[in-house]
């Protein structure tokens, strides 16, 4: 049995999975740091050198090389992009979508031009936040939705 952590870069996916394996003595994988293993660089400089569709192939093939149990594991922000890749994260898992409002992603992410978001160069940011939560909805087996950190 997994958990997986979906949402938006700056929703909280890492934080809360690390806290969250923690208090389940689950182990943690951030498939981020997976993926800039893998490729040998960080996600903008793949996106800079190779391009928006090889990092979603690169992206495809780490989700697609996952086979752990007892395992929080935080995707990135675009993994819901593959449908082949969300399957298999998805067997033997609890999705979970980390929904956070626009305006509050806006005010988390300082380097938004940096941060290694997939499909910027193409789209602007608010465009991609609403096509992903679309796609977060769909493969979430639940949800939790933080309004503003502020108040927690």
């Amino acid at each position: 049995m997994n958990y997986v952590l979906i949402g938006m870069p700056s929703c909280g996916k890492s934080t809360v999975g690390v806290l969250l394996a923690k208090e389940i003595g689950f182990d943690f994988l951030d498939v981020d740091i997976l993926l800039q293993s893998r490729a040998g660089k960080r996600i903008q400089a793949i996106l800079d050198d190779e391009g928006l569709e090889a990092f979603k192939k690169i992206e495809e093939d780490t989700l697609c090389s996952i086979d752990v149990d007892r395992t929080v594991i935080s995707t990135g922000g675009s993994a819901v992009y593959s449908g082949k890749g969300m399957r298999n994260v998805k067997k033997n898992a609890t999705v979970i979508y980390i929904s956070v409002p626009l305006e509050e992603i806006y005010a988390r992410i300082e380097n938004l031009k940096s941060r290694g978001i997939a499909g910027l160069s193409e789209k602007h940011f608010a465009k991609i936040y609403l096509e992903r939560k679309a796609l977060y909805e769909k493969y979430a087996d639940t949800g939790v939705t933080i309004e503003d950190v502020t108040t927690c």
